[in-house]
């Protein structure tokens, strides 16, 4: 049985899931996250500590350099592969994070469409010529049901949807995941008031800044952060790029970064609201590592 631990940005689950690993004994720790798969990104993706993943052995951290692009379809391949290789030895696996495709792509039965670097160029192409408001514009004309989970602005989305599209001759929308369990697993989440949450945020990017964020996102800076393809778009590193560069002061990359946090913290909770699968536990609650081994040893 998988175990997953899902939740919002600030909610705790990580912590959650290292005290669940320490009570069953003999386990370890898949991320579902993003940007915890780059090196040196630590401090604003909260990665747990040196220590803790010395105590529980972590999975898909430190996986990518900043340059390379971030693959959910690699990620499945890799992530799973783990899993069973913790199985293999005798222990428990599980599996935490807040990113909803890697979540779907560990979970659930899914495949991911190739891809075609011609088509690919072509889309691009198109992209440059006429633009992202028109690409959207076409990409809404053939897959209505794409758009509604691709922004507007989401140019990257919106260039692999019509690849796919012209891939396949089916709909981008027909590769997305359905929420059916590969295999026999259990999805806990860990659930806070809007106004906690909000509270949470504020202290955890205080915290981050006296960790010093501003030092690591300089030093990725020289790597050449502001040029990657995907690390960059890690929540609550550009304020900081724009205060290095002198636009905003500390303060003011502060409150952009606790803003940005509590927009992603609320489209995540969107999502999880729409998978019915999802056992919530209180947050709050002062019996959460109860509730949670209750459920954990059932399966």
């Amino acid at each position: 049985m998988l175990i997953g631990i899902v939740g919002a940005t600030a909610s705790g689950k990580s912590g959650l899931a290292l005290d669940l690993a320490r009570e069953l004994g003999r386990a370890e720790i898949v991320s579902m996250d993003a940007f915890s798969l780059y090196k040196g990104m630590d401090i604003g993706t909260a990665k747990p500590s040196a220590a803790e993943r010395a105590e529980i052995l972590h999975h898909q951290i430190d996986v990518l350099a900043i340059h390379q692009e971030a693959s959910v379809a690699q990620y499945q391949v890799c992530a799973r592969e783990d899993v069973h290789a913790i199985e293999q030895r005798g222990n428990r696996a599980i599996a935490v994070g807040g990113s909803a495709l890697y979540i779907h792509a560990l979970f659930d039965k899914m495949k991911f469409p190739g891809t075609d670097p011609v088509v690919r160029a072509r889309v691009e192409e198109s992209l440059e010529e006429h633009g992202q408001a028109a690409l959207y514009r076409k990409l809404r004309e053939l897959d209505p049901k794409a758009t509604e989970s691709i922004h507007p602005n989401d140019q990257r989305r919106t260039v692999r949807a019509l690849e796919v599209i012209e891939l396949t001759g089916r709909p981008f929308s027909a590769t997305m995941p359905k929420r059916e369990f590969l295999r026999p697993s259990i999805l806990l989440g860990v659930r806070r008031s809007l106004e906690e949450l909000d509270a949470r945020i504020a202290t955890r990017t205080e915290e981050m800044l006296e960790a010093g964020f501003v030092s690591e996102v300089e030093e990725l800076m020289r790597q050449g952060l502001a040029n990657t393809p995907t690390a960059v778009k890690a929540t609550g590193y550009q304020p900081i790029m724009r205060h290095l560069a002198g636009e905003i002061t500390l303060d003011e990359a502060r409150e952009a970064i606790e803003l940005s946090t509590r927009q992603l913290v609320r489209k995540q909770m969107k999502w999880f609201r729409r998978d019915e699968r999802i056992q919530w536990i209180e947050g709050s609650s002062g019996e959460l590592l109860e509730q949670v081994l209750d459920v954990a040893q059932e399966g």
